[in-house]
């Protein structure tokens, strides 16, 4: 009797989660027991598993395999690829780089974090993209997204991208501004077999040229969209809200569904980068943004829910599940002290422009980066294994409840988890234990019970999946 592992999994391991099964085609990792390690070790066409020496424990658990499509019968001597016998990475586990390959753009934005029309971070060398390259292969990492500045003015790119392919690395989605997205990118991409999401800036209906800079940037933007759609590649959408533009929100929603994207995030500009360097100014107030969410929430289901929406940490919907909505800054926790302070940076890696390890992209507008690790000077593993960036990331929320004392007896303690750190540095740039201003109005004004009314107005029978009971202020 035997049994080997179907071609697209893949036996994998990493400091402290040495035992999972990877599938190929979609980066999903599953950590595994001890036994069932053993099990789909045994699975290679050349071990017989009615043996007496194998386990009848071991044995039971092959029917489940089998019908999840995991292992197959097949005939002795018939093994699996080298690619999927087990490996141990010499790293903590992180699923995905999201990796700004340059600091430098064709556009002019007035609120960037990186300041990349002056190429602040400059890029790094083509040897040195690719030695990050083959240790974001070395150390793992599954899947990557490319951003910049604007990724598409690398001459290299295209062998930035053959190379994360040759390494097994999944390419997700490509961050840009539209401006390079040709019909020769797109053609050369889909030779490759992949369909990436290019997920465009869009600021607005009107507005969208002022915020970026460029004149004919929205033309510009709307085309890729369109050739997007022509050509078979997803699209989402981000949104910069501020003062002069938060009136188009509805306006932009129904307009990116006209070119086929599929999803929209927003976020108010960020006192950082450039908007803080030439010095435009508070974007818009907290309690306005809310409003300005509020308000639209009931508008995006009269429009019959144009597309997938995440209104930053306060509203998230999507077509796909009609008759559920969450909201974000709401944390599913029970024990502080076992969970992450950021469960999305424990799982995703920001690289900068200059090959800096952080927790995401927000801090490489802030002075605390130059804190973190450069992959240049020590190397990814050492990053990813005992580093200020992995530090931070093994934090706990207990830590920073403890050290923000409005925090300790809160009755939303376990639901916000002192919110975003990358929000808490903004409001005090030199804590990054801090409070989220952000996300403690939502719980503290009342905002979480005003969200609920309002989708009760809309449908009653809409369902939140974000922990309900003590939140309802």
């Amino acid at each position: 009797m035997y049994y080997k592992l179907k071609p697209q999994y893949l036996l994998r391991g990493w400091e402290k989660l040495p035992y999972a099964l990877v599938d190929s085609k979609t980066a999903q990792t599953e950590f595994l027991a001890a036994p069932e390690m053993e099990l789909l070790s045994l699975c290679n066409g050349k071990v017989d598993l009615s043996l007496p020496l194998v386990s009848q424990k071991i044995r039971d658990m092959i029917p489940r395999l089998e019908k999840y499509g995991i292992i197959e019968h097949c005939e002795r001597g018939d093994g699996i690829l080298p690619e999927q016998e087990y490996r141990k990475y010499p790293a903590r586990y992180i699923r995905t780089a999201h990796w700004s390959i340059t600091g430098r753009c064709n556009y002019r934005c007035k609120h960037c974090y990186m300041s990349a029309p002056d190429a602040k971070y400059g890029e790094l060398s083509h040897e040195e993209i690719m030695s990050i390259v083959q240790q974001l292969i070395d150390c793992g990492v599954m899947e990557v997204s490319l951003t910049g500045g604007e990724p598409l003015v690398r001459s290299d790119f295209m062998e930035i991208v053959d190379a994360l392919l040759a390494g097994g690395i999944r390419i997700t989605t490509i961050y840009s501004n539209g401006r390079l997205v040709t019909d020769q990118l797109l053609d050369a991409l889909a030779q490759r077999g992949i369909h990436p999401e290019f997920n465009m800036s869009y600021d607005g209906v009107g507005w969208h040229d002022w915020l970026r800079g460029i004149d004919g940037a929205e033309r510009i933007v709307e085309d890729a969209f369109l050739r997007c759609k022509a050509k078979g590649f997803p699209t989402g959408a981000e949104m910069c809200i501020h003062q002069a533009n938060k009136h188009t929100l509805r306006e932009t929603v129904k307009r990116l569904a006209e070119l086929g994207c599929s999803s929209l995030k927003t976020n108010p500009v960020s006192d950082v980068g450039a908007w803080k360097e030439i010095g435009y100014g508070e974007s818009i107030t907290t309690e306005e943004l809310y409003q300005l969410y509020l308000d639209y929430i009931p508008q995006y289901y009269e429009d019959g829910m144009p597309l997938s929406i995440q209104l930053g940490g306060f509203f998230s919907a999507s077509p796909r599940y009609p008759k559920e909505y969450d909201i974000p800054s709401i944390k599913s926790c029970s024990d502080a002290s076992k969970t992450c302070v950021c469960g999305h940076a424990r799982m995703v890696m920001y690289i900068s422009a200059e090959g800096r390890t952080l927790p995401c992209m927000a801090l490489s507008g802030m002075d605390i980066q130059q804190e973190f690790p450069l992959i240049g000077e020590i190397g990814l593993a050492a990053c990813l294994s005992d580093s200020r960036y992995m530090r931070l990331l093994d934090t706990r929320a207990s830590e920073c409840l403890e050290h923000n004392p409005e925090c300790r007896n809160c009755e939303h303690a376990l639901q916000c988890q002192s919110g975003c750190r990358a929000g808490a540095l903004e409001h005090m740039p030199d804590d990054p234990l801090g409070v989220d201003p952000y996300t403690c109005k939502i719980f503290k004004q009342g905002w979480i019970g005003k969200i609920r009314r309002a989708m009760a107005q809309v449908n009653p029978e809409l369902r939140c999946i974000a922990v309900p009971e003590q939140t309802d202020a």
